[in-house]
């Protein structure tokens, strides 16, 4: 084991907190706050307060599983522990299309802000890039790649300055619009769909829980990181709250700061290419804008770059617990890096963006909420069955109310894929289900296999059975493509998706592992005897 490197603990409480933090403050905030106004006017705050509840909750009981098992790739592991190797791996393929499209999607946010100054990155009248913004978002990507190529040192360093920067422009924006506040725009309607459903809809489509996805980076270093045990959820717990407070100020700023005469057609007909920028510009603060601008490639940038690494890590578990190819769980001697995981997630971040796919941020990240949600459903799972699994099990950060917290996390999980709508769900239900091939392909067919086959499938059909439970739901609900929906809402079909979340959560929780399995755990000893401070 010792011949393919060691997992280097460099990482602090402050590096772990800003690399969750300047996850968090990516192209969500440059662009989320008119998406969410567009789909719930002045109530759109509401949604952003729905959002950090929600990945407040999952945090923490990711927070308690991160403490006790710091693990690289931890997210895609502790299913695998609970539940054996089905869930393990629907998990780790769920995990795989998140990751591997959110370097993209922040390339794209940088390509659409660049647009100002170099019209011929995107098409006239739209979004979408042309030739030359293809070549530019590809040469951000590289630029990720070499910054993630070098050492876990340089690249955790040179997030928190970087992250430090993104502060700055923000809470500046928010001094100057909070004192160019317009109440009248606070009444103003004219928002599609509006009320609640456009709510539940910002929530999921318009960037909201997406800009919160960053929380789980901590997670994804904790065994490369200094005291795991203490900072871990230490950083969780920080990157959401301070993150939380930034963008429902950022979304009140945004809605008080609009022109009356920019909202005579209502909220859904306001349509900056550079939100914030544009919003500027029209207030007057031309120097503003162009600090926007400016930002406009910092922030994605380093949220890219934060991810790039990110999702070699989960290819990097992923391997390691045995459903891909073993190349891809090496680590380089050197630097301690999972190099051929990383050259492999440089090379989806470009097949998410290449022509056929999606073409622009605002197209990219419902897609990226509803995959990402999709797997954060299983730690309150896997959380509650460690619990009852293995009670000895020494846990640094112990979550209190964990009965009612974990199944509150499952069902806003739930929801926020389900208000996702049928297009998106349909697409990653889908595509989940059916690389149940490739599982099948990478499964050892000796006699003790086949025996481990039929205990981790009743462990964890339940899995399933939900995919196809939200499946349906998106068809039939009011998110769904019925004109007529057989269940209307928003109300009633949310409530009959909590409710079913709710039976999955006891379902899969009583699913379990008689004995957590850690027999794929390849880790521990590098992250135990052969992990060096540095």
């Amino acid at each position: 084991m010792a011949s393919q490197g060691k997992l280097k603990k460099a990482l602090t409480l402050a590096d772990l907190t800003f690399l969750g933090l300047g996850a968090i403050i990516g192209s969500g905030w440059l662009f989320a706050s008119q998406s969410g106004a567009q789909l719930a006017g002045s109530e759109a705050w509401i949604a952003w307060v729905f959002g950090a509840i929600a990945v407040m909750f999952i945090g923490l009981v990711y927070a308690e599983l991160g403490a006790a098992l710091p693990r690289t790739g931890g997210i895609i592991r502790y299913p695998e522990y609970t539940h054996g190797s089905l869930v393990g791996y629907i998990m780790g393929f769920a995990s795989l299309l998140a990751y591997s499209s959110v370097a993209g999607i922040e390339a794209q946010a940088v390509r659409q802000y660049a647009t100002y100054y170099l019209p011929g990155l995107s098409v006239k009248g739209s979004n979408n890039y042309t030739l030359a913004g293809l070549i530019l978002e590809i040469a951000f990507l590289v630029l990720f790649f070499l910054l993630n190529y070098w050492s876990v040192q340089v690249f955790g360093k040179i997030n928190s300055i970087v992250t430090a920067l993104k502060f700055i422009l923000p809470l500046l924006t928010l001094i100057i619009l909070l004192f160019n506040m317009h109440p009248a725009s606070f009444a103003a309607g004219g928002a599609s769909p509006g009320g609640v459903k456009g709510i539940f809809s910002a929530v999921s489509t318009a960037g909201i829980v997406f800009a919160f996805l960053g929380f789980r980076q901590a997670i994804d270093f904790a065994g490369e990181a200094k005291n795991p045990q203490r900072n871990v959820p230490l950083a969780i717990i920080l990157a959401i709250s301070l993150g939380a407070i930034i963008y429902i100020l950022l979304q009140v700023s945004f809605v008080g700061a609009m022109p009356a005469a920019d909202l005579t057609k209502g909220w859904a007909a306001v349509n900056f290419n550079s939100p914030f920028a544009n919003l500027a510009m029209t207030l007057g603060f031309g120097w503003l804008a162009s600090l926007l601008f400016i930002d406009a490639v910092i922030s994605p940038a380093g949220t890219g770059n934060i991810y790039l690494s990110s999702t070699a890590r989960v290819l990097f578990a992923w391997s390691r617990n045995g459903y891909f190819y073993s190349i891809f769980g090496k680590l380089n001697k050197k630097t301690g890096l999972p190099r051929p995981a990383l050259w492999l997630s440089f090379i989806l971040s470009i097949v998410w963006i290449l022509p056929g796919n999606f073409h622009s941020w605002q197209g990219l990240v419902g897609a990226v909420t509803s995959a990402t949600v999709l797997t954060y459903v299983f730690g309150p799972v896997s959380a509650a069955a460690m619990r009852r699994a293995a009670p000895e099990l020494k846990r640094p950060f112990r979550l209190g109310g964990m009965s009612i917290i974990a199944p509150l996390a499952f069902i806003a999980g739930s929801w926020i894929v389900y208000w996702t709508g049928w297009t998106v769900d349909k697409l990653l239900i889908s595509m989940t289900i059916g690389s149940l091939v490739l599982y099948l392909a990478f499964m050892d067919k000796g006699p003790d296999s086949i025996t481990r086959l039929k205990r981790d499938w009743k462990s964890g059909i339940w899995v399933i059975v939900y995919y196809l439970f939200l499946g349906v739901m998106s068809y039939i609900g009011s998110f769904g493509p019925l004109k007529k929906p057989i269940i209307p809402g928003p109300w009633w079909d949310s409530i009959v998706v909590g409710v079913g979340s709710l039976v999955f959560y006891y379902w899969g929780v009583a699913s379990r592992l008689r004995v957590p399995d850690f027999s794929t755990d390849k880790e521990a000893e590098e992250i135990g005897e052969l992990a060096v401070e540095v």
